[in-house]
């Protein structure tokens, strides 16, 4: 019998495409305008739907972005998932990240210049921030399972936490220093670049292969 879950309903697609619809539009507000100057009336209007709508699905503006963030991290935590069991932690989290965070088309230059304004925004609003650390906390959270698949029992289950947490603390600081430069979103300095550095720093041992038999030496 399979274990995959059942496909998402024609209504479950529905309103997922109707939140992101919300989602791109209050990203686009609060980039150009900043969250204070921004109206949950407004990006109710951005997006075509009634102001009730809105509110069916986001308590404040502020929430209405956690949708679009929360898509980056299903991507790079469903190429981490196509690794095959007893990889090696360090190298498999640097291509998914990496592969996650690549810019090969216009979509994807787009989508981390909007993740760029989104952080540049929150900076000086806490909810704004605390929707980004909210996201954060929940995918380190859904990262564990596929961390403890992917180790295949030769870890404790507190090395797997820290291997979630500092994978995912990766992610989150490298876009948060990324927001606060004009660097581009390929080659040095770019998204994909300091995640890779930071996981490298944040996993120490574990980051080879040798590492995650004990048989590497300094």
């Amino acid at each position: 019998m399979s274990t995959e879950p059942p496909p998402p309903s024609l209504t479950e697609r529905r309103k997922a495409a109707t939140q992101l619809d919300i989602a791109h539009a209050a990203a686009e507000l609060f980039a150009t305008r900043g969250p204070e100057a921004t109206t949950a009336e407004e990006i109710a209007r951005r997006a075509g739907v009634a102001l009730r709508t809105f509110y069916r699905y986001f308590r404040s503006k502020q929430d209405a972005v956690g949708p679009l963030l929360t898509v980056g991290a299903d991507r790079w935590r469903a190429l981490l998932a196509q690794a095959p069991p007893g990889a090696a932690p360090g190298p498999a989290l640097r291509q998914a990240v990496e592969e996650a965070l690549a810019t090969p088309d216009p979509q994807a230059v787009e989508a981390l210049l909007r993740t760029r304004g989104l952080l540049r925004a929150a900076a000086d609003d806490p909810a704004l921030r605390a929707v980004w650390y909210r996201v954060n906390q929940e995918s380190e959270e859904l990262l564990v399972p596929v961390i403890a698949r992917l180790v295949d029992g030769r870890r404790e289950p507190l090395e797997v936490r820290l291997i979630a947490a500092a994978a995912t603390d990766a992610i989150r600081i490298a876009l948060e220093t990324w927001s606060g430069t004009g660097a581009p979103t390929e080659g040095p300095g770019s998204p994909a670049d300091l995640a890779v550095r930071c996981l490298r720093r944040l996993l120490g041992g574990m980051d080879t292969p040798e590492g995650e038999d004990g048989a590497a030496r300094g």
